[in-house]
């Protein structure tokens, strides 16, 4: 028997969210589907039984499985003490009997079973599976990972973009522009679009990596009835006016460089953009201008899949982002503000944790999921970013990020 301290209680919502209490400390474990965070509160007990040196119990609740106690073992292993208790078992005993029906083929396919999980390749536990060829699961850590990964990668019915807001510069709306479609085009092979719709000029050409030309949004524009529906037809076509990221396999269309130039993009320009974008890309990932009253920022608001409001931990940026926020909801946007997503970007090494934390929680409760980026100095020249060469821990961060924003899309 396991001594009642180590009893765990745990909640899952069907949304999805969960929470752990452990010696009356609360803590959120969320996963994209209730199954998953099932896995993560599993995985994240697992290391705790290895700490303590013996089994664990878990009592779990969930909106979707029902209650359950569960004993969680340091080897990984999970037995089961009570059978799932249903809900709403009246209901289900009053459900009627499907009538009885042939098999088809894809009741075979179905009833295949699924393909074991993969060890541990992170953390300890990987270290310890690679040197000895055992086979442990994965931590809480590597569980969050791999679905995250799931839900970047996941399909989707039609084209989806993603429109990057705060109306103050610095805010990081081009360095979240950069690192959301380089997730998702490392991720998901390719066919993603960072698209700079500044109405004169923006800074997300400069930011990307070398290119063989310097034609923008403005050029493509110009040529764009070449790519009528008895026009040009591939996405190589596009190759003279995108700029290629081929390690992260994603492009870039830059917004007008010419500092001599008159021209800029509106409303009817970013929408017909935006419609011959769309036939060749399957996440287009909008970096946006500082003027909120622009007609091409009202444009791409109008055609955002998700919002993504990024700002970093400081008062001026995040009070930009509120007004911003309470600007979209008065013009009838309420709907894609309670689903957007908001980025919060650590400034600096050491930043203020009461501030992050006020911010957390006035933000959380306005959009649908609040996500913190940390610091990483290459970020900071402001010369072009390479994917490759931040921090573990960025990239894991903005992969949690890219995987929230899919997840509303």
């Amino acid at each position: 028997m396991t001594d009642p301290a180590d009893r765990i209680e745990a909640r899952i919502a069907a949304d999805g969210r969960g929470t752990v209490t452990v010696a009356g400390r609360s803590e959120e474990l969320a996963g994209w589907e209730p199954e998953v965070t099932k896995r993560v509160i599993v995985a994240r007990l697992v290391d705790l039984a290895h700490e303590r040196g013996r089994p664990v119990d878990l009592e779990l609740d969930s909106e979707v499985g029902g209650a359950e106690v569960l004993r969680v073992h340091p080897s990984g292993v999970v037995e089961p003490l009570t059978e799932a208790t249903p809900r709403s078992p009246a209901a289900d005993a009053a459900a009627p009997t499907p009538a009885r029906r042939a098999p088809t083929v894809q009741d075979l396919l179905t009833a295949r079973p699924a393909a074991p999980e993969p060890p541990a390749t992170q953390g300890w536990r990987g270290r310890v599976a690679r040197a000895t060829g055992l086979r442990l699961s994965p931590g809480a850590a590597e569980v969050r990972h791999r679905a995250a990964i799931q839900q970047v990668r996941r399909s989707f019915s039609a084209p989806r973009t993603v429109v990057v807001i705060n109306p103050k510069g610095g805010a990081q709306k081009t360095t979240a522009t950069l690192l959301l479609a380089a997730t998702y085009g490392v991720h998901r092979g390719g066919y993603v679009l960072a698209w700079d719709n500044n109405e004169t000029r923006g800074t997300l050409g400069w930011r990307a990596g070398s290119t063989s030309h310097n034609r923008t949004a403005v050029d493509l524009l110009t040529d764009l009835n070449r790519f009528g529906d008895t026009g040009l037809q591939r996405v190589g076509d596009l190759d003279r006016y995108v700029r290629d990221q081929a390690d992260s396999q994603f492009d870039v269309l830059a917004s007008d460089e010419d500092a001599a130039a008159s021209s800029t993009i509106d409303d009817l320009a970013f929408r017909r953009l935006h419609a011959t974008l769309a036939r060749f890309y399957r996440v287009i990932v909008v970096d946006t201008g500082n003027n909120m009253r622009a007609s091409n920022w009202t444009a791409a608001v109008d055609t955002a899949d998700q919002l993504v409001i990024v700002s970093t931990e400081r008062e001026d940026t995040a009070a930009s982002a509120a007004w911003l926020i309470d600007g979209l909801r008065e013009k009838g946007h309420e709907r894609k503000v309670q689903n957007a997503v908001t980025v919060l970007a650590a400034p600096a090494l050491n930043s203020d944790p009461a501030l992050a934390k006020r911010l957390h929680a006035h933000f959380d409760q306005l959009t649908r999921s609040v996500l913190h980026v940390p610091y990483d100095p290459a970020l900071v020249g402001g010369g072009p970013i390479e994917f490759a060469a931040l921090a573990p821990t960025t990239r894991e961060a903005w992969l949690q990020v890219a995987a929230s924003v899919a997840e509303g899309m």
